[in-house]
């Protein structure tokens, strides 16, 4: 076992939920989001915290992901669909709906929004759509959709709480996902020339009361760095489902990881109940650093036509 310890955030926002982080790496600059406040952020790590802007948007955004045919543009996926916004304005158009028109007849667009996503080797954007917390209780009738490279748009997984974290294997030929009630990351065969996923089992299970495993990234050797909201800490799990290592962090809700280099960024949401911890509500929606001397593998651009 490998651990580290954070005691302080890199960038002290206290967000209501930030989420998404992507590191920009030709500008190295990391994006996050925060979803409650509709605003997405940028800080030049070249720079430091000073450089920290942000820009607020009409519509949450769950997660971002970077476009090959745009360098001044952003694939998201926000409260509605999927769509593209200018990293510097608050410019932004849809070009995906979630919902059919017997969905938005059951008001469906009000309430659900998008949560996390991922960019597969091929270029396609993965996007999950879940209950939005703000409007109702969470239900099982969350989505993971799969934009295609020549637009096309595909059902995946439908029947889970909180789709959460996705990713791939180093080999390309399994599928990762987390749907957060269940404490579980499945795994799926996956085939690449397709899309298409297949043969789902049970990859890794957080034992730890009152843990649950949010998003989570790899590193080059093909390990899963999970977020654990309720858990205190960034769990490093190895492609078999051993627990190598940990990063303890100085508050509860830990949301998702990205690696910018060596250093893993870590968002955090808001401490629900503040009372009963009270250290843990001093950093929470804090952004945090931790140096962990191996390098993330490379984020794919979406190669989305749009």
């Amino acid at each position: 076992m490998q651990s580290f310890t954070v005691t302080e955030p890199f960038l002290d926002l206290h967000c209501a939920l930030s989420e998404g982080p992507y590191w920009e790496k030709d500008a190295n600059i990391l994006r996050f989001v925060d979803i409650v406040n509709k605003t997405v952020f940028r800080v030049d790590l070249n720079v430091g915290p000073s450089s920290l802007q942000k820009v607020e948007y009409e519509i949450s955004m769950g997660i971002t992901a970077e476009l090959a045919s745009s360098g001044d543009s952003f694939l998201f996926g926000g409260k509605h669909g999927i769509g593209i916004a200018k990293k510097n304005s608050n410019e932004y158009r849809y070009i995906q709906r979630f919902w059919n028109s017997e969905e938005l007849r059951e008001s469906k667009e009000e309430r659900m929004r998008a949560n996390d996503g991922a960019v597969d080797s091929q270029g396609r954007f993965w996007i999950s759509a879940i209950n939005d917390p703000q409007v109702t209780k969470f239900s099982p009738e969350a989505v993971v959709f799969r934009l295609d490279t020549d637009g096309s748009f595909h059902r995946m997984i439908e029947g889970v709480t909180i789709a959460n974290g996705m990713s791939w294997s180093k080999d390309d030929k399994t599928f990762y996902f987390t749907d957060s009630p269940t404490k579980s990351i499945f795994a799926y065969d996956y085939d690449a020339a397709t899309g298409s996923i297949s043969n789902k089992r049970t990859f890794f299970t957080v034992e730890e009361p009152g843990a649950v495993p949010d998003g989570h990234s790899q590193d080059e050797d093909g390990n899963l760095w999970i977020a654990l909201y309720g858990g205190w800490r960034v769990i490093r799990v190895s492609p078999s489902g051993q627990v190598l290592g940990d990063i303890r962090l100085p508050t509860r809700n830990i949301t998702c990881t990205a690696f910018a280099g060596e250093d893993l960024y870590i968002t955090s949401a808001a401490e629900s109940d503040p009372e009963k911890y009270p250290e843990s509500a001093r950093y929470a929606g804090g952004i945090f650093k931790c140096p962990v001397r191996i390098r993330g593998r490379s984020a794919t651009a979406a190669r989305i036509q749009a």
